[in-house]
């Protein structure tokens, strides 16, 4: 079966519509770049080592919890520093997907990867297809600070930091347009899976 990648850009909504997809395809399986890179970052502990020797000893709470904003602010203030998260993060997540997409080549359920940097890091050499998830800019930038409680310029810098969206909504087989609400979602997650099966 089939090996969709699901992608857009950051706030544009693709874990609500993943959300939406799972209620409409519950057999198919579903892979969460985000949710390997949590389990990287907190249970790895080559990854965690390499973590503090690249971004210091404060990455880290005493209690072990990795402080995500201020990496966040590392990164997306130091190109740098974010080449050098992304060469630590995304080939363990890469190999982790491939690995179950390959699995999931015999099966007759639907396999999809949420993965938000997907052609950025050449990922949709994996895939069979790939969804993209978009807004418009405006929303997309007010979403991106209420759900992070940044400012205007902070948020602006961290979309400015990934691909165009333009450009991905170039390179997709399926665009998904998410401006409306949730209910507009849903609907185009159930003509989306009528036309994957």
């Amino acid at each position: 079966m089939a090996a969709i990648g699901i992608t857009g850009g950051i706030a544009t909504g693709k874990s609500a519509f993943t959300d939406a997809l799972r209620a409409v395809l519950p057999q198919a399986t579903f892979f969460d770049a985000d949710r390997a890179a949590r389990e990287l970052t907190d249970h790895d502990r080559e990854v965690r080592e390499i973590l503090t020797a690249t971004f210091g000893d404060d990455i880290y709470s005493r209690g072990g919890d990795l402080n995500r904003a201020q990496l966040r602010t590392i990164v997306f203030t130091d190109p740098e520093k974010k080449r050098a998260l992304e060469q630590i993060l995304h080939p363990r997540i890469r190999h982790q997907w491939a690995i179950e997409a390959e699995r999931r080549r015999t099966s007759t359920d639907l396999f999809f990867a949420d993965i938000p940097l997907l052609y950025e890091t050449g990922g949709e050499a994996l895939c069979d297809r790939v969804v993209v998830i978009a807004c418009s800019p405006r929303l997309q930038l007010q979403r991106l600070m209420t759900r992070s409680s940044l400012d205007e310029t902070a948020a602006r810098q961290i979309i400015a930091a990934q691909m165009p969206l333009a450009e991905k909504i170039s390179r997709a087989d399926h665009l998904i347009w998410n401006n409306g609400p949730p209910n507009v979602l849903a609907a185009q997650a159930e003509m989306l899976a009528r036309a994957l099966r």
